[in-house]
């Protein structure tokens, strides 16, 4: 069970997770730095509920906690590049 990944994006395992708040680190952003947990495509949207369930566990509820931060993935997108897709949308129907 402790091989369980948590973290499908970073391939973090649960066995990982439990070291991690066994070793100190009681907060979701602490282990996020430490194992890029919550950073990978899907922004946390698995993983976080998961760490936050471990964080109780072992006596530290969600109400003292802080959700983990999250930015968007940013990306500079041409005006172009939006009408071309548009477009071919458009041909596809």
């Amino acid at each position: 069970m402790e091989n369980t990944i948590i973290c499908r994006c970073s391939d973090v395992t649960l066995l990982r997770v439990r070291q991690l708040i066994a070793d100190g680190y009681t907060s979701m952003d602490e282990i996020k730095r430490i194992t890029r947990l919550g950073m990978g495509s899907c922004q946390g949207k698995t993983c976080s509920l998961l760490i936050m369930r471990e964080l109780a566990a072992a006596g530290f509820p969600p109400a003292t906690q802080t959700p983990q931060t999250t930015r968007p993935p940013a990306v500079g997108v041409k005006l172009e590049l939006i009408a071309k897709e548009a477009e071919n949308n458009e041909k596809q129907r």
